[in-house]
Order: C-alpha cells, then structure tokens, then sequence
C-alpha cells in the first residue's frame, strides 16, 4: 500500500534489487538488507543486517530490523547486497583455505586436535575455524547452507569483481573449489563439502571424537 516499505532479506545482485525498487508501485519504498549470522544466529536474534535504500524508509524500518540483530547501514540501495557479497567473498576464501591447511598438517604428522587448537589460537583463526570445522570433523559438513548457495554467491561476486581492474586468484580459486564441491557431492551437500573434497582426494579423514552438536541444534 501507498507509505509502505518492502525489505528484501536475501542476498540477490544490486541489479535486481534495482529492478524491484523501478517496478514497485507508486509511494512504496524498496529497501535491501541481506543477513548474516547462521540458523543459530538466527534462532537467538544475533544476525547482522546490511541495509541499503534511501534514508527515510531505512529509518523506517530499522526499529524492526534491530529485532532481527545488529543493523548497518551500508549506503544507497543495492549496497547491502554488496557488503553481503563481500563478507561471503572472504569467509568462502577462508573455507576453503581451512580445509588445504588442515590437510597439510595432518599429511605432515600434527593430531588434528592439536592443529585446530593451534588454528584457534593463532592469527590463523577466523569464524569458519570457530563456527564452521566442527561440522568436519563431525562429518556432515554443514547442510544448513548447501553448496549451490555458495555456488550461486560466488557468481554473483564474480559480477561485480567485473568493476575490479585487477586479477582476483584468490576469489577465483575458492571459486573454483567450490564449483568442483558442488559437481562432486550435489547442489544440497553442506558448505563444508569444499573440505570433503580434500579429504577423498588425499586419502585422510578429518573425523574428530567430540560433541559436535550442529550449530542450527543449538
């Protein structure tokens, strides 16, 4: 209805939210705001929003967006879906880097409980070795975000890696890794399968004694 404001939670091209915002009726306000923060992010209202649109209907909107999680307020429309892209650009970079490097310490002698200790205490660590490793070393490596979701943000980056006059080897790799995931196991294995690749490659396992309770339980 006329004064109302759409909110597009899902993390999408700024080219399509555009689109929304030129095809929305008359006096209705479009505004982005891809999440970040997991199920269990979700579950205890500790996501965090990425909000982008014209100030008025974001000022709107945000006492509401704030009941979700931590709001940011990233710039015009289509914005928000940039800094989305951008955070999942790196922890991607880092999922599969995590994978290689705990391949490397096994193939090299160090108990995998050793290692990842190590990788947690060290400027080696990040949130995929908090949030993500358990679900390798519980085996099911992740299913709450599937493959063909990665697959499908990382085709997006590679859109606006187009604005970049430079190379991206980094980007482009884990890219790559995660395409060979999704070709092995299917568009529905869980994220972490970019490491399950490693491991049926190599010939190791990655399997870990421990409570491993998926975060989305918790």
């Amino acid at each position: 209805s006329p004064g109302s404001v759409w909110v597009d939670l899902t993390t999408n091209s700024r080219e399509l939210v555009l689109m929304l915002a030129s095809a929305a009726p008359m006096r209705v306000a479009v505004v982005d705001s891809p999440v970040t923060g997991a199920v269990d992010g979700a579950r205890r209202g500790e996501l965090t929003l990425f909000v982008g649109g014209e100030q008025e209907p974001v000022a709107v909107v945000r006492p509401v967006l704030e009941h979700l999680g931590t709001v940011i307020e990233c710039g015009p429309l289509g914005a928000g879906n940039v800094v989305k892209l951008v955070t999942n650009q790196l922890w991607f970079a880092a999922a599969a880097a995590l994978g290689e490097g705990l391949a490397v310490g096994l193939a090299n002698g160090v108990e995998l409980r050793t290692l990842w200790e190590a990788i947690l205490n060290s400027v080696g660590d990040s949130f995929v070795a908090q949030h993500d490793a358990p679900s390798i070393f519980a085996g099911h490596y992740d299913p709450s975000f599937p493959l063909a979701l990665c697959v499908k943000d990382l085709g997006l980056l590679a859109d606006l890696e187009a604005s970049v006059d430079a190379d991206l080897p980094v980007t482009a790799a884990a890219r790559s890794a995660f395409e060979r995931a999704a070709a092995r196991y299917g568009p529905d294995a869980g994220e972490m399968c970019v490491t399950r690749r490693i491991e049926d490659d190599a010939g190791i396992s990655m399997r870990l004694e421990g409570d491993w309770t998926p975060h989305w339980e918790k």
